[in-house]
């Protein structure tokens, strides 16, 4: 009797983990949530023998494959192909036939700390605050006159695994006429934007600034925040709100997608992106890990970082999202109670019965449905399966199948 496995990468963040994690966890145990310790613990034990599986045998020729239950955490970097692949099939059927904006909102770095104590508020109100901004400015009869549509994804993390929390909002090229307060018209009209022009971006970043630290005193003062120490005296805080009223804060409008079909490949790499993929480590060697990052101050090139293995684990875990925190969301003309509806008046207006027809799948990567299970030895399909219990041992010949 023979075993197969499908190859692994070299290294991945589990093997970390399971090396330097209980020493990180006794190091800095009394700084993690319960929510970073089980990330730690579900990667660890993500298809291994502790979650249980099953054993795959061939009636053919004998072979046997052993396939672990993975962990279905969503920090997980090797948990996110399935649960991607059926998000974007849902999302297809949101898209418009039009061009695509593409706008990144930055916290500056003071707000870090507070981010860092406080992640569920501070995290809530970047994505409200960068909602209310699009949909108000896009609202403006000065600007657009109509209501958009917004996807918004939350990231935390530069490339280097420092604190950078940010959204990536993906932006309808156009809406549905409205009045000055933001109601869309009785009888609307599609109002598109000019070719590769969404809204001024500097206006974009003044609304984005009076928005969230408006909400960010409002939260201090219902004492919603951790209050740093050094901001304790009114006098300190009040110089604080100053300092972050004069200062430019970062709102990035990139190039527009063409239509649907670039919009599903943008949100097939950022939808459920972990802080780190397993791809991009190299060498996890005398207690450090090295890995492969892109420098954006340095025209985005290609380098490698290493670091202590606490250091990169207490990097990782920062990144760690709070229980039940939603991080895509939909808002304008996406957002969930009347999306249906919304959608439908502009797919007539912009004459489109069902957008799936116009998303081409020749640029993408399509999802293919799935196909019967062969026997990776000989190509057999009369397979029969066994459960394994969780910690069950499967005998030294066995190889476990990590896909």
């Amino acid at each position: 009797m023979t075993a197969t496995a499908l190859e692994r990468p070299a290294l991945e963040v589990a093997e970390v983990i399971r090396q330097h994690g209980d020493a990180f966890v006794d190091r800095y145990g009394s700084m993690l949530s319960a929510v970073q310790r089980q990330a730690l613990h579900d990667l660890a034990v993500c298809r291994t023998a502790a979650l249980g599986g099953h054993v795959e045998h061939c009636l053919d020729c004998g072979a046997d494959r052993i396939a672990y239950n993975s962990c279905r955490n969503r920090h997980c970097p090797k948990c996110q192909a399935l649960a991607r692949a059926r998000w974007l099939e849902q999302q297809a059927q949101h898209l418009l036939p039009v061009e695509y904006h593409h706008v990144v909102f930055t916290l500056p770095a003071q707000l870090g700390d507070i981010a860092l104590a406080d992640p569920a508020v501070v995290y809530d109100l970047l994505m409200r605050s960068a909602a209310a901004t699009l949909c108000e400015v896009a609202a403006n009869p000065k600007r657009l006159g109509a209501a958009v549509g917004v996807l918004m994804v939350l990231h935390t993390w530069g490339q280097d695994l420092h604190h950078h929390p940010h959204v990536h909002c993906v932006v309808t090229g156009g809406g549905l006429s409205c009045d000055g307060a933001g109601k869309i018209d009785a009888s609307p009209r599609w109002v598109s934007c000019r070719p590769g022009f969404f809204v001024p971006v500097r206006v974009l970043s003044r609304v984005f600034r009076g928005k969230f630290l408006a909400g960010l005193r409002a939260a201090l003062d219902a004492g919603k925040l951790t209050v740093p120490a050094a901001l304790a005296e009114p006098a300190a805080r009040a110089h604080w709100y100053a300092s972050l009223y004069a200062k430019e804060w970062v709102v990035h409008a990139k190039p527009p997608f063409g239509g649907p079909e670039r919009v599903l490949k943008y949100l097939a790499r950022y939808t459920h992106r972990v802080a780190i993929s397993n791809s991009r480590l190299i060498e996890l060697h005398d207690g450090r890990v090295t890995f492969r990052y892109q420098d954006y101050a340095d025209g985005q090139r290609q380098k490698t970082m290493t670091l202590d293995a606490d250091e990169f684990l207490r990097r990782f875990v920062q990144h760690v999202l709070p229980k039940g925190f939603v991080k895509v969301r939909h808002y304008g003309l996406l957002a969930n109670g009347q999306r249906q509806a919304r959608l439908a008046v502009c797919r007539r207006l912009l004459l489109v019965a069902n957008v799936a027809r116009a998303v081409p799948n020749s640029d993408l990567e399509p999802i293919q449905p799935a196909q019967p299970r062969c026997c990776p030895h000989c190509g057999g399909t009369r397979l029969v399966y066994r459960e394994l219990t969780p910690g069950e041992p499967v005998g030294p010949a066995a190889a476990a199948d990590s896909s």
